[in-house]
């Protein structure tokens, strides 16, 4: 099985191509703050997925499995910063919640 075909990891791919949509539109101030935190931990959970997926021993692979999971946390903790600083539509926040 090849990466690409883990449903995990299209949907973390996914995730990170809507925030990024997101982010862009905002002004620069959001954009570079919230924004860039948020863009870089929705990024960070298919990176990780990648990189064990690249790992030779289980033991690597399952930690990267453990940091993607903790990046996907951050992500919603930024998705609900953006969301109580109006910065994202009910919406909007509870698509990007329930993915």
């Amino acid at each position: 099985m090849k990466l690409e075909d883990l449903q995990v990891y299209q949907i973390s791919m996914k995730l990170a191509d809507e925030v990024h949509d997101l982010v862009i539109e905002w002004d620069n101030f959001h954009k570079f703050s919230t924004g860039t935190q948020l863009v870089d931990a929705a990024d960070s959970v298919s990176a990780n997925i990648s990189e064990g997926y690249g790992r030779f021993h289980f033991k690597d692979h399952e930690n990267f499995l453990y940091f993607s999971r903790g990046s996907l946390s951050e992500t919603k903790t930024w998705i609900t910063k953006a969301f109580n600083r109006k910065l994202i539509k009910e919406d909007e926040y509870a698509n990007l919640m329930e993915r």
